[in-house]
């Protein structure tokens, strides 16, 4: 079954369409639902290796512009829209956490999102709610996620066919080690020592206060 999903998407990937779709899912990512373009956007390079780095840029601004809009439902819409959005997605429990970590962390908590699973639309929507700098989160935002997608479009540039080879050969091993990456950067994130835990242990209350008031 995963053989013949991969083989459906690489087709897909090749239509000429797709970059308009891979656009539109790295757009939406950052505003409207949570879709990480990664997965789609891998497969796109493996399947036309030349257009690997536009692939990349295209979601870098995609994805930047979702952040934007994102931000500005928080900022401008967050009670007629935001909070219908997240309660939808299930993200409404976490917003006060992330209310918190943004506010401790700034800059550094949008950067280190790349790394983890956290969702980059509840980041943006928070970050708009909260009134972060808008500057800041832009650069923040098309600094994280530009190095992920262009690291990607690059790579796949220059060894698109041994990579594709590869991949044909290994599926199986390689999704399983990516979920192991995903799941492995997550409890990272989530076990930093220090200043750290101590800021964890205080948005945590933070966010059960909030959960309290709610009820």
């Amino acid at each position: 079954m995963l053989r013949r999903f991969y083989e459906w998407i690489m087709d897909k990937a090749a239509h000429r369409h797709a970059a308009w779709w891979l656009a539109f899912f790295a757009f939406a990512d950052g505003g409207l639902f949570p879709f990480p373009p990664h997965p789609l956007l891998g497969l796109m390079c493996l399947a036309e290796p030349k257009k690997a780095v536009r692939f990349a840029l295209i979601t870098t601004v995609a994805s930047a512009l979702g952040g934007m809009t994102g931000y500005a439902i928080g900022h401008f819409l967050y009670d007629t829209v935001g909070t219908q959005l997240l309660a939808a997605l299930g993200l409404t429990h976490k917003f006060p956490m992330a209310a918190c970590y943004l506010r401790e962390y700034g800059a550094e908590i949008i950067i280190l999102k790349s790394a983890t699973p956290i969702p980059f639309l509840l980041i943006s929507v928070t970050a708009g709610f909260i009134n972060f700098p808008l500057l800041t989160f832009v650069a923040a935002s098309a600094a994280s996620r530009g190095v992920i997608f262009l690291t990607i479009g690059i790579l796949f540039r220059l060894f698109g066919p041994p990579i594709k080879a590869f991949i044909d050969k290994y599926l199986a091993w390689l999704v399983a080690g990516f979920v192991i990456v995903v799941v492995s950067g997550y409890v990272a994130f989530s076990l930093l020592s220090g200043e750290a835990k101590h800021t964890s242990e205080k948005c945590a209350a933070a966010a059960e206060v909030v959960t309290a008031v709610a009820n």
